[in-house]
């Protein structure tokens, strides 16, 4: 019997030594400072999708000088541009935190419609690529509350105007950096840098059929001529820009930014005599109230010499030395403002106003005597917009752009000649949405537009919007943009 007992209960001995045993292990096991707490992936992103087409019922390649502040409209390329935005975010038990972030982007600079296949781009502008990559570490002991380091490629620092849609301010390559937020203040301290591209332009005067050299009916005892422009990437040429930032002080009913970079070549000895080589461009940025209503504006000044003459706080590789500024004495004042106004229940209006001066910027003025160095462009541009319910509403945009300059692409003998050109445009859409605010997404939006181009150059005026659009001063488009946030 005694046998029997024994038996019956050896099992359930074993059992409570293996639960002794387990729980006397984990009260022995401690956490480890870098056991992950939380982890998890974010993806947000952006899809543009259109159909737009010129007056002549094609595809084309013209944003009608948005980019140079001459319009504002739907005239952009990408009919199929997509962005994804995908992070990586991890946090440890010994409080430091990190991030993974990629950008990546396809679509971005193409115009073209393509069919199902969709290899035809294979080669050109719009081919799948990453864009950004960097890593975020953050929470270290040893560094004050707040701080955060940064290494990789990336957009740094990026605004741009609501209706030119142009980005003024980015820091846009390689590098690395500081950040430190107390409170609402941001400090931040990084490099960046980027190989721009090196080229060599050469010109050839234009000859008849009879291969006599035609002369310029502007220039008397001149010639016109072509130019041909080689690039080569690289070349050992890399610009660095050394970014100081402090953003988000409370003055004056609004938030103020400020920023100062200063950037320097790799190598001067890869450099034309008359390159910049160095440079300095800052910027003071006002946030508030749509100037005393309901709303919000973002109004900035800058100014930028040498290789920061691309408005001042604009880096990347189109920004320095032969890809933009000439001179050392090269120079840009930029200003900007612009917003959203609600006005009532049923109507919004967007609105920007943006000037900018160049000097010896650009190809113009190499040396310090030519004559003919400056430009000056200027954009004035409003959106009404009214709602119509919650899921409709009509846009309404309208602009003027102005430009004086030398560029005289026509007539490149002798001395320069001053143009003014007048560009304005006229816009209607119909917007269907899900949410009909002004910056209500998803949407799609069938838009018509009108643009006129006068200039007093009779050889500009002659050439109207180019020989795509038949030399004429008047054209028109017209498409259906989708767009979407995520």
């Amino acid at each position: 019997m005694f046998i029997k007992k024994s038996m019956r209960l050896a099992p359930l001995a074993g059992a409570v030594a293996a639960v002794v045993f387990s729980a006397s292990a984990m009260a022995n096991e401690q956490p480890k400072p870098t056991d992950i707490l939380t982890d998890g992936w974010q993806v947000n992103g952006y899809i543009r999708a259109g159909w737009r087409v010129s007056e002549n019922g094609t595809t084309t390649s013209s944003e009608y000088g948005k980019p140079d502040y001459a319009l504002a409209g739907t005239v952009a390329k990408n009919p199929n541009q997509v962005e994804f935005n995908i992070s990586k975010n991890t946090t440890f038990q010994n409080g430091v935190w990190s991030q993974l972030a990629l950008r990546a982007e396809y679509g971005n600079g193409d115009h073209s419609f393509y069919s199902s296949s969709g290899s035809e781009d294979m080669g050109k502008e719009g081919e799948f690529e990453i864009k950004e990559a960097f890593i975020r570490l953050g929470g270290f002991s040893y560094l004050p509350e707040g701080a955060e380091i940064w290494a990789g490629r990336r957009f740094l620092n990026r605004e741009a105007g609501i209706l030119s849609g142009e980005f003024w301010k980015q820091s846009s390559g390689a590098g690395f950096g500081y950040e430190q937020k107390t409170g609402d203040i941001v400090n931040g301290i990084a490099v960046v840098s980027v190989d721009t591209d090196a080229h060599e332009t050469i010109k050839t005067q234009q000859l008849d059929e009879n291969g006599v050299p035609k002369p310029d009916p502007n220039n008397p005892g001149g010639f016109l001529t072509n130019s041909i422009t080689n690039y080569k990437k690289g070349a050992g040429k890399t610009i660095h820009s050394l970014d100081l930032y402090s953003y988000n002080h409370q003055l004056l009913g609004g938030s103020w930014n400020f920023d100062l970079k200063i950037m320097q070549v790799g190598d001067k000895d890869k450099w034309n005599e008359d390159d910049a080589t160095k440079g300095f461009g800052g910027a003071i940025t006002y946030k508030r109230d749509y100037y005393g209503f309901d709303g919000w504006t973002t109004t900035a000044l800058a100014y930028g010499k040498g290789l920061a003459a691309n408005r001042g706080v604009n880096f990347g590789h189109w920004s320095g030395g032969t890809s933009t500024t000439d001179s050392e004495n090269g120079q840009s004042w930029f200003f900007t403002s612009y917003g959203v106004l609600n006005i009532n229940d049923r109507w919004q209006m967007g609105s920007e106003i943006t000037y900018l001066r160049g000097e010896k910027i650009w190809g113009l003025g190499n040396k310090a005597t030519d004559e003919g160095d400056s430009v000056d462009r200027l954009l004035i541009a409003a959106r009404p917009t009214y709602k119509v319910n919650d899921n409709f509403r009509w846009e309404f945009t309208a602009s003027y752009g102005y430009e004086k300059d030398y560029w005289d692409s026509e007539v490149t003998d002798g001395p320069r000649v001053a143009t003014k050109t007048d560009v304005y445009a006229a816009e209607i859409a119909a917007v269907f949405t899900v949410n009909s605010d002004y910056f209500g997404r998803p949407q799609i939006k069938p838009f018509f537009t009108y643009m006129v181009k006068e200039s007093d150059n009779k050889a500009v005026d002659n050439n109207g919007w180019g020989d795509e659009f038949d030399k004429n001063k008047r054209t028109w488009q017209t498409g259906v943009e989708a767009e979407i946030w995520f």
